[in-house]
């Protein structure tokens, strides 16, 4: 018997081996009807999908053969590896200096026949071979030959999605710790930021009201702006923050939500603006839905409806239905300014605000309408708004029932 030599690339080739992660992995249909398809074209008995490990071979799939491993010295295999340009073809092993004595030969499983094409990545490494083997002698055509040749390639297709899929689940998962670290200090460094902040606004609020006789005109506008520069960062911190919780808002479990009592909620939040009205419409008395998602997703529809709103009375219409695919349809109408088609996609953007100031005189953040789009598509829904200039906006969005 000749033991095989060790391939020229083996160090490069066993660690190719080991990047598919694919030893010792339990048994896989699409490998098994590959093996199945070969036996039966080549009307052979045994079929199998050898893998050459540093010491042994190793079957993914093993067609007409109990065992799934055999050690490398005996195997056909580690002496096909080394020509991955042909067939390593053995039409009977008993008449083989290399394989008369060979204890798969003299004893089980009787290889006497054996054909193995190399299983080779576009590199030309060999991970080991597609092969086939009888107990007496045999030939094979030249379209058994082909497709032998066919059915390997479709091993290595399967080799590699599982790698590609392998390393698609690594980036995921390296990308899911990067933006859990990300939003982890976003959040750190945000309420952190609030703290000194509300220190200069409490300043400014102890210079207006205690030394305005002391300040001139000039100094009492300089510390009005520190005021008002202030109020907007604290503004931007919070959008930030609130942002940055929308992993527990979304994860917050499914309740029965009643529509009146939650247009009573509203009414409450919303009790210091005398001149709003709020609606309900809907032929639904409740809803089941993510109750911190739904609030958090209505509060910053109805609170802009408010803010923005430039009529003496604002009139806030909620319609809700039941759609035909399984899904809630929400509707914020407002009688406001409206807002102009080429700007129904940028107010969902992170940071983009369309005016300086609401009716009362506060910068925007541009945060909010993000954080909503975001909650939406989270719970599996759209959002979009419907709306033009001087007739109101609707603010429609979906979310799974």
């Amino acid at each position: 018997m000749l033991i095989p030599q060790k391939h020229k690339n083996e160090t490069e080739r066993l660690k190719l081996l080991e990047s598919y992660s694919i030893l010792d992995t339990l048994p896989e249909t699409d490998f098994d009807n590959i093996t199945a398809i070969a036996s039966q074209i080549c009307n052979i008995p045994i079929s199998l999908i050898t893998l050459l490990d540093s010491d042994r071979q190793w079957f993914k799939s093993h067609h007409g053969l109990e065992v799934t491993e055999t050690p490398r010295e005996h195997a056909f295999c580690a002496h096909a590896i080394h020509d991955t340009d042909t067939v390593f073809i053995i039409e009977d092993a008993r008449n083989d200096e290399r394989f008369h004595d060979n204890p798969l030969v003299t004893g089980y499983p009787n290889v006497i026949f054996y054909a193995g094409v190399p299983l080779t990545n576009n590199a030309g490494l060999p991970l080991g071979t597609l092969c086939v083997i009888d107990n007496k002698p045999n030939v094979l055509n030249e379209a058994q030959l082909k497709a032998l040749k066919s059915l390997a390639n479709q091993v290595m297709n399967l080799l590699e999605l599982r790698r590609n899929k392998i390393y698609l689940e690594q980036a995921m998962l390296e990308l899911e710790l990067r933006n859990q670290e990300l939003e982890k200090f976003a959040y750190v460094a945000a309420h952190d930021l609030k703290s000194p902040l509300n220190n200069i606004s409490a300043l400014t609020n102890l210079l207006k009201e205690n030394y305005t006789k002391e300040i001139d005109t000039e100094g009492i506008n300089i510390v009005g702006l520190i005021q008002s520069s202030s109020n907007q960062l604290r503004g931007l911190i919070d959008g930030l923050l609130d942002n940055y919780k929308l992993t527990n808002i979304i994860h917050s479990r499914k309740t029965e939500i009643n529509l009146e009592k939650l247009k009573g909620d509203l009414d409450i939040l919303f009790s210091f603006e005398s001149n709003c009205v709020i609606r309900v419409n809907s032929y639904l008395e409740h809803i089941y839905a993510n109750k911190t998602a739904i609030d958090q997703i209505l509060i910053n529809l109805v609170s802009n409806a408010i803010k923005y709103n430039n009529k003496y009375i604002t009139e806030i219409e909620l319609k809700v239905r039941a759609t035909d695919d399984l899904q809630y349809e929400i509707i914020v109408v407002d009688n406001g300014p409206g807002i102009a088609e080429e700007h129904h996609d940028k107010i969902f953007q992170i940071f983009e605000t369309l005016s300086d100031k609401d009716q009362f005189g506060n910068q925007g953040n541009g945060i909010g309408l993000a954080t909503v789009k975001k909650i939406v598509e989270n719970l599996g829904g759209k959002i979009h708004v419907e709306s033009e200039l001087g007739k109101g906006s609707s603010f429609v969005f979906t979310i799974n029932i």
